[in-house]
């Protein structure tokens, strides 16, 4: 940090708002954060900043950003002391577990959690004391059928492969964004950049997506495909790669002949009528990746929030390994973060169908249910249903299928308490309202997304504002109730004092900085904090590099390709692809994002909602003609679990028979306290998505690939 003779500094961070860890530069003067540029000295992310990271000065002056706790009243909200209110919190969670059970308490963890080292080193064994097997996250609705098949095949949820984009020459993507998202699940800010340097030194990028994706228009090549349709072409890529005798797995690799005995039905010609993709396109392309010099296929949200999810990210890993690109530089490689969550023992490597839902008897993975079934749990009556839930950084009023549900269920609970800066969709029906300092104002280490980087790099990043008076950071907020509330469980003649709660409880009087520095000087790396803070731009730990067997987790330090949990599907798929008509003329929904947007919780942010409205329905030209409309027409969009009335917009960026809908819209609700947001029109597409349909093994929302009739709306 440099300060000059007129008092204004300059200072050091990262993002922490998406996955990407932009580091940035920042110029601080008397009234607060006056600029936000890239730092160009940043290893990772060389100077690259997008749109949103000028929101975090936003988001620290918003006028509705509460900075208080507040309790809701039949008159309205009203502000309470901190130790009121942490007093209430633990006093009313402690009483619905006393006499409904602790699975009566709910827990929904939202995307944000992840971005703040104090929710990490604080919030998550907060939650855990809670002991409820009522655990929800936006796990769920997004990555879980990568977490699976990672336990599966590399020993941990977490052992993610991550594209090594700055060498690869063949870049195959699916159902994945990078220009608007800068990775998921792979952490890579200033994509553009490095794709343009892919293809400068002669590399390829191919993209397949029912839409022409900002990615898609940067591409080498785009490759339509129908919705909900990848795992039909991604067994069918396998079946070219194993018939053409292409395939060369390591030594390490089991499961080769199960494999091909599985695919052997998806031939590309069996697939085309269902995927839309020709047969001598999927030869083609299958035939490139087996014959690049490196190559990698990352697929994300799209291929996972649809029935065969796990089949899809099975299939992607399947390909990179029977190409030889796994553990390959130019392909997939493994991070050796300083923290590394996995080699230490910070994250368990997971579990999966340890027990299950109640209503549903959907399967947990690593203590967690489908949020899915989160309104069956919250509604329907008998032991074990949800009557209070803790919710820390979501809204899945918005972010959930069923939506319109949700809310209902939400305003039903016994209690509620939420863990958020706004009054939002979900937080307004919350009895009590715990708001944190934001990013500008607390300490921050990416502990997740390091673990996710095409570059090893670590970056300790000061406060870059003092936290207001009479706020606190959220790891404070946590520490204080689970100390209450802990003290309340003691007074329980259920429960007893053990060696490994009194340890807990000094581990909570650690502030995230010291435990960080604890996890550093543990680490291979030889950091600590205080070298961190010596290295304001962060630390360059190298490029990623081949580190296979040695880094699988599993017992007998092999991957096995023939798991029967995903076999058993690919056999469900086969009995799909047999039952599946060609197209009939109906139309299919699927998300989109967008780069100045970031999930459901940014739209309170001026400069990012500024411009030409987003929350169109885009429709091929040729769909729109049968059903007698022109662009710009108000519409109704109809599922089978609700609709939403919207205007549809002309494009020939999206596949005929699909339709595609942004996520994070539909703010009109009442009581919502998000004076820019409310203005922002749009509807919610989770009103129309549908959580009985869950991807088939892991229990992941299906928000991509759904059914749904358009028609001109009437008037009202």
């Amino acid at each position: 940090m440099t300060t000059d003779a007129a008092g204004t500094r300059t200072a050091y961070g990262t993002c922490a708002l998406c996955e990407a860890m932009c580091g940035l530069e920042y110029t601080v003067g008397s009234a607060g954060v006056e600029s936000v540029r890239g730092d160009k000295k940043d290893p990772l992310s060389r100077g690259h900043l997008c749109p949103k990271a000028t929101a975090l000065v936003d988001i620290a002056n918003d006028p509705d950003r509460l900075r208080r706790p507040v309790r809701r009243t039949a008159d309205g909200w009203v502000e309470m002391e901190w130790d009121a209110a942490i007093d209430l919190v633990a006093r009313r969670l402690s009483e619905i577990r006393d006499s409904r059970g602790r699975n009566a308490v709910g827990v929904y963890v939202g995307n944000p959690n992840v971005h703040s080292l104090g929710a990490m080193t604080h919030g998550v064994p907060f939650l855990s004391m809670l002991r409820t097997r009522n655990r929800y996250s936006a796990t769920s609705l997004d990555q879980l059928p990568h977490q699976l098949t990672n336990m599966l095949l590399f020993g941990h949820q977490l052992r993610q492969p991550i594209t090594d984009i700055d060498h690869t020459q063949f870049f195959l993507v699916l159902g994945a964004n990078p220009m608007a998202s800068n990775g998921s699940m792979m952490t890579v800010p200033d994509f553009g950049r490095r794709v343009k340097q892919l293809q400068a030194r002669g590399g390829r990028m191919v993209v397949i997506d029912p839409r022409r994706t900002e990615t898609a228009a940067v591409a080498d090549e785009h490759v339509f495909v129908r919705p909900g349709s990848d795992a039909f072409l991604l067994l069918s890529m396998i079946h070219v790669i194993l018939g053409d005798g292409a395939d060369r797995p390591a030594g390490y690799v089991d499961g080769v002949a199960e494999v091909r005995a599985a695919v052997a039905d998806f031939t590309p010609e069996a697939v085309a009528e269902v995927t839309g993709v020709p047969a001598e396109t999927v030869r083609r392309l299958a035939r490139d990746l087996a014959a690049a010099e490196s190559a990698a296929v990352y697929g994300r949200m799209g291929v996972s929030t649809q029935q065969f999810g796990t089949v899809c990210q099975w299939a992607i890993h399947v390909l990179d390994i029977l190409t030889g690109n796994l553990d390959r530089v130019g392909g997939k490689l493994f991070t050796e973060p300083a923290v590394d969550l996995v080699r230490q023992k910070i994250t368990g490597r997971g579990h999966f169908d340890l027990w299950r839902s109640r209503v549903r008897d959907l399967p947990e993975f690593s203590g967690e249910l489908p949020t899915s079934t989160l309104v069956d749990e919250m509604t329907v009556d008998g032991p074990d249903r949800i009557r209070a839930m803790v919710v820390a950084s979501g809204n899945p009023v918005l972010s959930a299928p069923g939506g319109r549900r949700l809310d209902d269920a939400f305003a039903g609970l016994d209690f509620m308490v939420s863990f958020d800066i706004y009054v939002n969709e979900t937080s307004r029906h919350a009895d009590v309202i715990l708001p944190s300092t934001t990013a500008l104002e607390r300490d921050h280490y990416d502990l997740i997304f390091s673990s996710f980087a095409v570059r090893n790099v670590a970056k300790f990043s000061p406060a870059v504002l003092p936290k207001p008076d009479g706020m606190r950071h959220d790891w404070e907020i946590f520490r204080d109730l689970a100390l209450r509330y802990a003290a309340l469980r003691r007074r329980s003649p259920r429960e007893r004092l053990t060696r490994a709660s009194v340890i807990r409880e000094v581990r909570f009087r650690l502030s995230p900085a010291r435990s960080l520095d604890v996890l550093l000087r543990r680490g291979r790396r030889g950091l600590s904090l205080r070298a961190l803070r010596r290295a304001p731009h962060g630390v360059d730990l190298g490029p990623l590099r081949p580190r296979l067997p040695d880094a699988l987790l599993t017992p007998n330090r092999r991957i096995d390709l023939a798991q029967p949990l995903v076999l058993d599907d690919v056999a469900r798929v086969r009995a799909a692809l047999a039952g599946t008509p060609a197209a009939d003329g109906g139309l299919t929904l699927v998300g989109r994002r967008h780069l100045r947007s970031n999930n459901s919780w940014m739209h309170n942010a001026p400069r990012l909602v500024k411009g030409k409205p987003r929350h169109a329905l885009l429709m091929h030209p040729d769909d729109l003609a049968p059903r007698r409309l022109t662009d710009g027409d108000a519409v109704e969009v109809r599922s089978d679990a609700g609709s939403v009335r919207t205007v549809v917009a002309a494009s020939e960026d999206v596949m005929r028979g699909v339709v595609s809908m942004p996520h994070g819209f539909g703010h009109e609700r009442d009581g919502v306290r998000l004076s820019v947001a409310r203005s922002v029109i749009g509807p919610s597409v989770n009103d129309v998505t549908d959580p009985d349909r869950v991807e088939s093994v892991a229990g992941n929302a299906v928000l991509n690939g759904v059914p749904v009739t358009v028609t001109r709306a009437e008037d009202r």
